[in-house]
């Protein structure tokens, strides 16, 4: 499908706000083109990447979802750092966490990086890994500045349905 023929399927949803994620979007080749697309029809463009890949070229006015990839996901060594200086208003930076360990590094970095000063900060335990309530427990026995979040998809479409 070309970028305007996706355009079309979603305006034809008739919703305004629209979130560019799955695998990493921006390894696609048009993912810019057709954000620029949305917001060109007025739609609220959010974007959920992997942050291993850099946000610079990502268009203003998209509102920019940043992972920052913990230890156990074996894929800390591909968070890119620079994208924290290229955070603007309305982004958010979001931790997946998978245990006790990932935690404290997490909080660590939130903590030595000032992160919540900067933007929003998530925390989202791995479903079926690591008890939400866990998760949100350590955040208020530390007093941690972060918010809680819940993997949605993973409960409304347990089996991993996709295009969704």
């Amino acid at each position: 499908m070309t970028v305007e023929e996706v355009a079309g399927r979603v305006r034809a949803y008739g919703c305004r706000l629209v979130e560019v994620t799955g695998g990493e979007p921006l390894l696609q080749a048009d993912a810019i083109a057709l954000m620029r697309e949305l917001l060109s029809f007025g739609h609220e463009v959010m974007l959920e990447t992997g942050g291993s890949l850099p946000i610079e070229q990502v268009p203003e006015g998209v509102r920019r979802i940043v992972d920052i990839k913990c230890p156990d996901s074996g894929e800390s060594a591909r968070n890119r750092w620079e994208n924290l200086d290229a955070l603007r208003p309305g982004d958010e930076l979001k931790f997946v966490i998978a245990s006790r360990a990932d935690y404290d590094w997490a909080s660590d970095v939130v903590r030595s990086r000032a992160l919540h000063e900067k933007t929003p900060v998530l925390f989202s335990a791995v479903h079926d890994g690591l008890p939400s309530s866990v998760l949100a427990g350590w955040v208020l026995e530390d007093g941690l500045p972060v918010r809680l979040q819940i993997q949605m998809h993973k409960i409304l479409w347990p089996e991993a349905v996709r295009g969704v």
